[in-house]
Order: C-alpha cells, then structure tokens, then sequence
C-alpha cells in the first residue's frame, strides 16, 4: 500500500513542475516539445536517449515535460506549450471538443486488459450487473470512464444505475481501501499496483468491451511546419517499443526507481500493454468516433464532433 501511495503522490506532484519546465522550451526555435506521461513508451523512448541523436542532423533538440495524465497534457498542446504527447482514447474527445488543435498521428494496438473494474479483496461483489446502486471510483474523462460505460451496457445497467464518484487516482485508491467506494475503476500501472498493495480483485477488464488504445497527437500547426520531425519522433518511439517487447524484465528493472513501483509490479504492466505503433486508420479514428457519440450521447461532452477532422492525412 506504501509504495502505491508514494507514486500516485510522486505523480501529482509532478503537476507543479509542468509550467517551469515548459517555461524553459517554450518560444524556442528548433525544439521539439514533447509531453510524456510517467509510465508508457514514451518515457521508455526519453530514457533511451536515442531520439536526440535522430533529430540533431535535422537542426532539432528536445525538450520533455512530465504530465500526471492524458487531460492536462492534451490541454498543454492547446495552449501551444507543447508540441508532440501521448494519451489515451478519451481525453481527445474531450480535448477535440474544446477545440485543442490535435491531431492524431499513430496508436498502439488495443490493449483491453491495461484497464479493470476492481473490487477489494473481501467484496461480496462478484458480477458487473451486482454493482447496481453501488459507488463507483473513477477519473472523469478517462479511458476507464468508457469501460463503465460499455461493462454497464453489457450487463444490461444503465449508467445511471450505479453511482459514479469522480476521483483522481490517489483519491480513488483512499477512498477503495477505507471501504467508502464499492470498486474502482482503473488502469495501468495503477491497476497493477492496486492488485498487489491491496488485493485487489478485478470484475472485469476491458477484454470484449474495449480495445484501450493508446494515441499519439502533435498539433496541427506542428505537423505542417515540422512533419519530418514527427516522423522522427514516430521513428524513435517505433524502434523503443520493439525494444521493449522483447526486453520486458530489463525494462521494468530500469523503470522501477524513477517510477516507483516495484519491477515486478511493472512487469506485470507491461505484458499486458500491446505493441507495435501504427500509423493512423479509418477504422481506428471509427472506434474513436463511437467512443464520442457514446459521450455526447449520456451529456459528457458539449457538442457533437467529427473525428475524422483531426486526422493525419495521407502526405502530410
């Protein structure tokens, strides 16, 4: 429990240091700003190194930001503070609503089992359709925001069947442990962490609900003024992950201090992560386009958007 604690507080923190550290790039010439997360490929890609090398010859440095989630980090690409990030499937309809000048580069294959409803290790709770009437943890707006969404609808619940208590995630892991939620619905390496710290038992995963994709965006004016070093970008994060995939151990021992987590835990994350970064489809914008009509739909976003209007087009 200590160590879960400690990261998720690590992570907040993090907060604070976004404005220095974009303070420091921006209005820069020649820098490619990129917005990363504390766990996914694209601090594996940061700790590497490689990337730097690729974009020296084409005139570019890099300069990282660490964001604690996909929403603030897509709202740093909408105020222009940075130029490249990764998120999940939900901020970006989100963002894209507010009018964020994203656009979706390439995405990692799904991977449903990265995201779980859990319930603590003594619930009576055994099935989704029992969590009727019941409080529900979540981050708004996220990835696992969708999964309730589609596990509720498959158990013929409607949404409003439960009660859903927004929570970010250090909230959300006080609030299951001292019993004052009945499940928690989360992802990885949270997810993870929760099932060893707590015991955590998963009800459902996203297996046959959801895909979990994860995406990769640059802003629009990024993209036409700097395409090739998007390429790059792309590149570098393509090789990393086949790296990664093939080194799972190895990886999970070398993130385990800066994140936080045991490596163990993070091994367990990992394997449940997909692989292979593909540039952007039709099909793939299509699942996102379902995800926003689902939002729209139950009054979770303001208007209605048009996915496909934020997507990288062949050339560019």
């Amino acid at each position: 429990m200590r160590f879960i604690r400690g990261w998720i507080a690590r992570a907040i923190v993090s907060v604070s240091l976004v404005a220095a550290t974009v303070g420091v790039s921006y209005g820069e010439d020649n820098v490619v700003r990129i917005g990363y997360q504390k766990y996914g490929k694209l601090v594996l890609l940061k700790g590497r190194g490689t990337l730097e090398a690729k974009l020296k010859p084409l005139g570019y440095s890099v300069a990282w930001t660490e964001f604690p989630s996909g929403p603030p980090l897509l709202e740093a690409l909408n105020v222009g503070s940075i130029d490249f990030g990764i998120a999940g499937e939900t901020p970006p309809i989100f963002a894209q609503a507010a009018g964020a000048p994203l656009v979706y580069v390439a995405y990692d294959p799904p991977a449903p089992q990265g995201e779980a409803i859990l319930v603590p290790k003594d619930s009576p709770l055994k099935s989704v359709a029992e969590l009727k009437g019941k409080k529900v943890a979540l981050n708004k707006g996220s990835n696992v925001h969708y999964l309730l969404v589609k596990a509720l609808e498959k158990a013929a619940l409607n949404y409003t069947d439960i009660q859903p208590v927004f929570l970010a995630p250090a909230d959300a892991l006080a609030a299951f442990t001292r019993g004052a939620v009945d499940a928690w619905v989360i992802w990885d390496p949270y997810e993870a962490a929760a099932e060893a710290s707590t015991g955590a038992r998963i009800l459902t995963d996203g297996t046959s609900l959801v895909a979990n994709h994860q995406f990769y965006f640059t802003s629009k004016k990024f993209l036409v003024d700097d395409g090739k070093a998007v390429d790059v970008v792309l590149e570098a994060l393509t090789e990393t992950d086949e790296w990664t995939k093939n080194h799972i151990d190895e990886v999970a021992a070398q993130l385990s201090p800066s994140v936080g987590l045991p490596a163990s835990v993070l091994a367990v994350s990992l394997k449940r992560e997909s692989y292979g970064i593909r540039p952007i489809s039709d099909e793939v914008i299509a699942s996102q386009q379902r995800i926003a009509d689902t939002f729209l739909a139950l009054g979770l976003v303001p208007k209605a958007i048009t996915v496909s209007d934020v997507q990288r087009k062949s050339g560019s």
